[in-house]
């Protein structure tokens, strides 16, 4: 491509908006430019890094016998009604009526459809595995949309489905997927994760998330220090403290406690460790149809993990309350202890489950108990895990400590089970004649959130730092002074010799100065850049490498077979 008849609209200037290098470099030059809140139109230099990340992934999902489909970006709301996540996915589920005032929506995921397509279509157990897979515009209508294509309100989205006629062909597909999507992201010069993950409003047994490593990123993930242990915070695990501080020793009494109210206040007036003092975290569970108050309990020294607490609830959502409803229902804030179950329902970590020496609220202004056994609850209380880990606990697979990243969710994959095809009814006949559901898993990958993501991993203060694979153009040919006709000359020579070797080339014959000119390809990120100019009196140019910013100064009869060991 000429850079004279590129539309590659660069700019000084960044969305006012813009907070992460991806969305302002993206944007700067030239590669995205929005429409409203969270939508985005793609440009030509977009759209080559779009299917360069597509063709990665379709390589990769032919090697393991997927086979590619495209479903219908409008979905008829009857399918959400079916699986009954209709209401389940909120208001993120963007819902429209036709002129007939049939209703749809626009599919943020597909599992709904892909099921439709496969259920009477597959009907026996020798048809089975199945692994579909399509790459698809989605729509989650983002309360908050914002860091461009990190979290936008229409993205691109690789989702495929499988479908088998074991729990062990399923487990045997998953683990494929997820070697798949390690190769995916190791050819796209990624530094990744695979963490342990919840499987939120898909549903299923079992899911784990693909995170590239950055600063920037939304989630916070543990990572072991010795084995390959990572989980994004809220399905973390740990092991149960192998080294805990002394406990205190105290029979079983109720303790004047004036005023003291929180934890740390609580810990320092009986001088113990937070370890053995029992939090409470009030919160109102929201339902379908109803709340209730709730209340969970879990060591002092840690924190409600929410996530956790919806799961452990079955509920859609979890807000606070204010003390005026505590104290309305006949709870004293600031001294709610487990042992008097009868005021709310009691949610209690399980790492509670048989710890002694505690000390917790007494359900009474200004008491505590001390020397409390939770044993006692063992049999009439509901224990759930519902503590977040801390960074310095233990490793739930080995003796290594955990610790602290930020990651990018680019894929999420998921063990679904008969989730889909026990609600839509769709079923095969397995070996001996008898109907059975489909077994099912399904593979997302962010397609647009990709390629932010590698420039959130990949970028400098000048801008774009693409990799090999997924640069628009692999080398940018730089005539420093379009009047002089040497200088002309080889870089058309350049242009068509690169061409020939099918190398992705942009020659930058502008009429504009070199500084404008070099600022403008350091923006766009390309890997490799030949500037010729003055140095061509001598018989050589040179070659920037974007990466590491160094120059190398190269023959004219030896650039070409340079720049080629190069690529």
């Amino acid at each position: 491509m000429r850079r004279s008849r590129a539309f590659i609209p660069t700019s000084k200037e960044a969305p006012s908006d813009a907070t992460l290098a991806s969305h302002i470099y993206l944007a700067r030059a030239g590669f995205i430019s929005q429409v409203a809140a969270g939508l985005y139109n793609y440009m030509p230099l977009a759209k080559k890094v779009i299917k360069k990340i597509e063709n990665v992934i379709n390589e990769e999902m032919s090697r393991v016998g997927a086979q590619e489909v495209e479903l219908s970006f409008v979905t008829p709301a009857d399918l959400w009604a079916e699986s009954g996540r209709i209401e389940k996915f909120g208001k993120e589920l963007l819902r429209f009526k036709d002129r007939k005032e049939n209703l749809f929506v626009l599919g943020p995921t597909h599992e709904e459809m892909m099921v439709d397509l496969v259920r009477n279509r597959v009907t026996s157990y020798k048809n089975l595995p199945l692994n579909l897979y399509q790459m698809k515009t989605k729509f989650r209508d983002e309360a908050r949309p914002r860091f461009g294509l990190m979290r936008g309100r229409e993205f691109i989205m690789k989702d495929g489905y499988s479908f088998h006629a074991s729990t062990e062909d399923l487990d045997r597909e998953f683990e494929s997927m997820e070697q798949a999507y390690k190769t995916i992201l190791t050819r796209l010069g990624l530094e990744y994760r695979v963490v342990e993950a919840d499987s939120g409003a898909i549903g299923g047994s079992g899911s784990k998330e693909l995170m590239v490593i950055a600063d920037s990123g939304e989630d916070t993930i543990a990572i072991c220090s010795k084995c390959e242990y990572g989980a994004n915070i809220e399905a973390a695990k740990r092991s149960f403290n192998p080294n805990p501080p002394e406990a205190p020793e105290a029979e079983f009494n109720k303790f004047l406690t004036p005023d003291i109210k929180s934890i740390e206040d609580l810990a320092d007036f009986l001088k113990i460790d937070a370890y053995y003092t029992i939090k409470c975290v009030a919160k109102r569970v929201v339902y379908e149809d109803e709340s209730e108050i709730v209340l969970f309990f879990l060591r002092g020294c840690d924190n409600l993990q929410e996530v956790k607490a919806i799961n452990a609830t079955d509920a859609l959502d979890i807000v606070d309350v204010t003390e005026e409803e505590l104290k309305e229902i006949g709870i004293v804030p600031g001294f709610i202890g487990p042992l008097d179950q009868d005021k709310a329902k009691h949610v209690i970590d399980c790492e509670l489950k048989n710890a002694r020496n505690m000390v917790c609220g007494a359900n009474e202004q200004d008491y505590h108990y001390v020397g409390v056994d939770m044993k006692v609850l063992e049999d009439v209380a509901y224990f759930a895990e519902i503590a977040e880990v801390n960074e310095g606990d233990t490793c739930p697979h080995c003796e290594g400590t955990l610790s602290f990243t930020k990651g990018i969710e680019v894929g999420h994959i998921f063990k679904l089970g008969t989730t889909y095809s026990e609600a839509l009814k769709a079923e095969y006949l397995d070996e001996n004649g008898k109907t059975q559901p489909f077994i099912m898993g399904t593979y997302g990958m962010g397609v647009s959130r990709l390629v932010a993501s590698v420039i959130e991993q990949h970028h400098d203060e000048k801008g774009c730092i693409w990799t090999k694979e997924t640069a628009p153009y692999s080398v940018n040919i730089m005539i420093s002074n379009i009047k002089n006709e040497a200088q002309v000359a080889l870089g058309e020579s350049l242009y068509a010799q690169l061409q020939e070797k099918n190398v992705e080339v942009m020659l930058d014959d502008r009429k504009e100065r070199f500084g404008f000119k070099m600022k403008d390809a350091e923006l766009i990120g390309f890997p490799y850049t030949i500037i010729i100019g003055k140095e061509l009196d001598n018989g050589a140019v040179q070659i920037y490498e974007r990466k590491t910013q160094e120059k190398q100064t190269v023959a004219v009869d030896s650039v070409f077979d340079t720049l080629m060991e190069l690529l």
